[in-house]
């Protein structure tokens, strides 16, 4: 019961989220408040609070490399199966096909299955994976899928126009090169973890009282995201919302079991390590995939669903995966 306490209780707060709005007592784009709270307050704590209390040796940036990698194939691999497809639809199966929910879904998961020491795995992973999901993700869709930065997308949109004039490429060039360089730039999360990183590598330690101003935040992050993901979620509208939402579960999960294999066999470290790795392999999309699909596509409640929807596939599999290593 301990182990399924855990993962039962994020998805009760998107269930309330998602109730409330029902209900009437959040509006329609409340969630845009907390998912600013979310993204530029609460995560940058969390991620410092976790460096603040948790060594971490720089041997471990090999996990960082692996879940860098583990997130930046997906999308790829969608570009290159998916040209026949108008643009919206790609940016939907690029946004939210890759990347792991790490530190609002993993961190209480891994604490519940392996205790306090997987989180340190855990927020390792989570620095490869940060340098997409909250911000690579979006900044190479918009690149790939030639999207004006700011554009957003109707579902049925056509193909972009494409620039036949060289001066205009070449503007397009460095607007896109400014471009990619905000997106990085413009991400708490990112140039938090970035800062961290380097605080590893020069030896510098974080004060004692970093991880005290720090700790309210860890604690409001995963109640805060699953709150935010079930005021903007809804119900598929239609077919092609189904459709959709499937298509990211035929790239996600066998993706997803791949990368857990791969780090359970392949990681050259003690199998607690390997395992949280593989763990935060089968975990459900990032709450960041939710608010790109929303500047990208305006559609965030698809993307709520989508990721509410792994998240209770996710836990499953969770529990499942560790199960069965602790056998192995």
């Amino acid at each position: 019961m301990g182990v399924l306490l855990e993962p039962a209780t994020l998805l009760g707060i998107i269930l309330v989220g998602y109730l409330f709005k029902r209900l009437g007592l959040f509006r329609p784009l409340d969630y845009r408040v907390l998912q600013t709270i979310v993204f530029d307050l609460v995560l940058p704590g969390a991620i410092i609070y976790s460096f603040a209390t948790n060594p971490h040796n720089p041997s471990l940036l090999l996990v960082s490399a692996f879940a860098f990698v583990a997130s930046l194939i997906p999308p790829l691999a969608i570009f290159l199966t998916s040209r026949h497809r108008h643009t919206a639809q790609r940016a939907f199966l690029m946004l939210n096909g890759s990347g792991f929910n790490i530190g609002c879904f993993c961190f209480p998961m891994l604490q519940s299955l392996l205790g306090t020491a997987a989180l340190v795995p855990a927020a390792m992973f989570d620095i490869g994976n940060s340098v997409m999901v909250s911000a690579g993700t979006n900044v190479m869709t918009q690149g790939l899928l030639h999207i004006r930065p700011g554009q957003s997308l109707d579902p049925d949109a056509g193909e972009p126009v494409k620039l036949d004039d060289p001066d205009a490429r070449k503007l397009h060039r460095k607007a896109a090169a400014i471009s990619i360089a905000k997106g990085f730039l413009s991400s708490p999360s990112f140039d938090t973890y970035m800062v961290m990183v380097v605080f590893m590598l020069t030896g510098i330690s974080l004060p004692g009282w970093s991880a005290q101003i720090t700790r309210p935040f860890s604690a409001a992050n995963a109640f805060c995201s699953m709150l935010m993901v079930g005021m903007l979620m809804d119900l598929p509208g239609g077919r092609d919302d189904v459709k959709s939402v499937l298509q990211i579960l035929a790239w996600r999960l066998p993706f997803g079991i791949l990368f857990a294999t791969a780090a359970w066999y392949l990681l050259p470290f003690e199998p607690l390590i390997r395992q949280a790795v593989a763990l935060c392999c089968l975990a459900p999309t990032a709450v960041f995939a939710t608010m790109f699909t929303d500047k990208v596509l305006g559609n965030a409640r698809l993307a709520g669903f989508t990721l509410a929807l792994t998240a209770v596939i996710g836990a499953v599999l969770m529990v499942l995966a560790h199960l069965l290593m602790g056998a192995l």
